[in-house]
């Protein structure tokens, strides 16, 4: 079954979330974090949970009930689909403690050759204040997956800054084998393209992959351990486009440029070489 454009504006499924030590803890130990201020929680005034903790809000709503339905394509399309691009904009730090509120609305569909793309706006609020919390976009292709109507852009994101730093750190980081089961269960986010081989296989892939956002996390780890002093209130946005695969047990390299004017490039690179997070943005306080 095709995409249907007339489905952008959809509101989407609510994900409410009692924010816990455990939750936070566990989403640090999936994306290899262990320092102190995301993994000590008996430090003088707690813990934060690292800012990417924001995708385990988010996925019940980009991959619940309300968004496979609304968009009209089967199970079977929707396994198809790749998270294209992330970026997340971090109002505030979460804490243990919080209770969060997250919703999403589909902002546009339209045509890529490569099938159809469906970018959703994902809001966390903090319930018990109002506040805002995370505005995120989320992008995925459907891939060989037509479109119905007409392509339709309701909202997008923020203009992103450039990044003109000069080149900076580079950071070798090994992935191990069992990571992507480790991510899919500290992070709450399942896709058995990650996990199980014989569905990835027969998904047209050479192996189980490394989730997108899990390597994108890991750039987050290494632009607040290299560019905010070890402090995930610092980073304020974190953005990057998906372009290659990164297959366990394999080592991926993180390049960061200098900071400049509080922006950050970056790229990551799996071992062949291939950037597997192109045009990555990163703002810093």
């Amino acid at each position: 079954m095709p995409a249907h454009a007339a489905a952008a504006g959809s509101e989407l499924d609510v994900n409410n979330v009692a924010m816990t030590a455990r939750k936070a803890l566990a989403y640090a130990a999936g994306i290899m974090d262990s320092s102190t201020r995301v993994f000590d929680d008996d430090r003088p005034g707690g813990i934060f949970a690292p800012p990417q903790f924001c995708v385990s809000l988010e996925w019940p709503i980009v991959n619940g009930k309300l968004s496979r339905d609304v968009v009209g394509m089967t199970d079977m399309e929707k396994l198809r689909n790749v998270h294209a691009s992330q970026d997340s904009i971090f109002h505030c730090p979460i804490r243990p403690g919080m209770n969060l509120t997250t919703t999403g609305t589909i902002a546009a569909i339209r045509r890529t050759r490569a099938g159809a793309l469906t970018l959703t706006k994902l809001t966390t609020l903090d319930a018990d204040s109002g506040e805002a919390v995370v505005t995120s976009w989320s992008s995925g292709i459907a891939r060989n997956v037509e479109v119905v109507g007409e392509d339709v852009s309701l909202e997008r994101p923020p203009a992103l800054p450039e990044a003109m730093g000069e080149a900076g750190e580079m950071v070798e980081i090994f992935v191990p084998r069992e990571m992507p089961h480790t991510y899919t269960e500290c992070a709450d986010i399942w896709n058995p393209i990650h996990t199980e081989r014989e569905v990835a296989i027969a998904s047209g892939l050479p192996d189980i992959i490394l989730h997108g956002t899990a390597t994108w996390a890991l750039a987050g780890r290494e632009v607040i351990r290299a560019c905010c002093g070890g402090d995930p209130a610092g980073l304020k946005r974190l953005y990057g486009r998906f372009t290659a695969m990164v297959i366990p047990g394999t080592s991926i390299r993180v390049e960061l440029q200098q900071p400049r004017d509080n922006v950050v490039g970056f790229t990551v690179y799996n071992g062949q070489g291939q950037a597997v997070v192109s045009n990555g943005i990163a703002l810093v306080a």
